[in-house]
């Protein structure tokens, strides 16, 4: 039997703990916040606004952030007609250039042509002569330095239609003019040009961005390629060959325009002018 003084000393086993039970039958965080209440009401503080506080802060951010998305969206429609300025120049300088580029390259066509005819006349004097122009026309037609003319055959390459262009597959890169210059060369062509561009054995097929360039020039849609010699023995060297079995392909899946054509009188004029960088006449009078 416990007596009123046992009781007294009675102590629960968790005595220590005593704080944390108050804690957590929330009878110190309720006696706080009595205390707290009653030292407002004495001083007259009004109570604290957490909600509408914090209501309010959001409210601001919000604010912040939509000012700084109007003010980027300004800035930049602002910026939209200085960019598509600039682009338009630039679009038209590029345009002036190339026709510059293309009217001395007429020119220089045009000079060529007159020495031609100024050395054909002064080395037809002697036998010797015209067995030197013999020569000279041989190495010149390899070099791609004289224009060139006959049959051939004509392959055409272009980008599939505009709704099959989002595929990257479905346009033309600079590999697959690559592969088929070097397949027609393999077929026996004895000179190519791509849309009246002469091929050299140095030129270079390349891309910037979404242009292809022959020899830093850039080239428009469709590509049509023109390889001079007999247009039967090239189809038939060139058909089956890997280069018509890749446009095949690229036909077939991504819907590439490939065709080919003979033609009886194609065109190619001389390619520019070749300068060495490296080679220097001998010295000591050697070879």
């Amino acid at each position: 039997m416990i007596t009123d003084d046992d009781r007294d000393g009675w102590r629960r086993p968790d005595a220590s703990m005593s704080l944390l039970a108050d804690l957590f039958a929330g009878k110190l965080l309720d006696h706080g916040y009595a205390e707290a209440a009653a030292r407002r009401a004495r001083s007259g503080d009004p109570a604290p606004r957490r909600g509408r506080l914090r209501g309010g802060g959001v409210l601001l951010v919000l604010v912040l952030a939509g000012t700084l998305i109007a003010v980027a969206g300004a800035e930049a429609r602002q910026g939209e007609p200085v960019a598509a300025e600039r682009r338009s120049r630039l679009i038209d300088a590029i345009h002036a250039r190339t026709a510059e580029t293309d009217a001395l390259q007429r020119r220089l066509g045009r000079l060529r042509a007159d020495t031609e005819r100024r050395r054909a006349a002064a080395l037809a004097r002697s036998e010797s002569g015209r067995g030197l122009r013999q020569w000279l026309a041989t190495v010149t037609a390899e070099a791609a330095a004289t224009p060139a003319a006959g049959e051939g055959l004509v392959v055409t390459l272009d980008d599939a239609p505009r709704d099959d262009t989002a595929d990257s597959g479905g346009r033309v890169y600079d590999q697959d003019l690559q592969v088929l210059v070097n397949g027609l060369w393999a077929a026996g062509a004895d000179a190519i040009g791509i849309n009246g561009q002469r091929l050299t054995p140095t030129t270079a097929i390349r891309a910037a961005g979404k242009a292809i360039l022959v020899d830093y020039r850039p080239l428009g849609r469709p590509y049509e390629v023109t390889a001079l010699g007999d247009p039967g023995r090239l189809r038939d060297r060139f058909t089956g060959s890997a280069a018509d079995l890749r446009l095949r392909d690229l036909n077939k899946r991504y819907r590439i325009k490939y065709d080919t054509h003979r033609s009886s009188g194609a065109t190619l004029p001389a390619a520019g002018a070749v300068s060495l960088r490296y080679a220097a006449p001998s010295q000591g009078g050697g070879h």
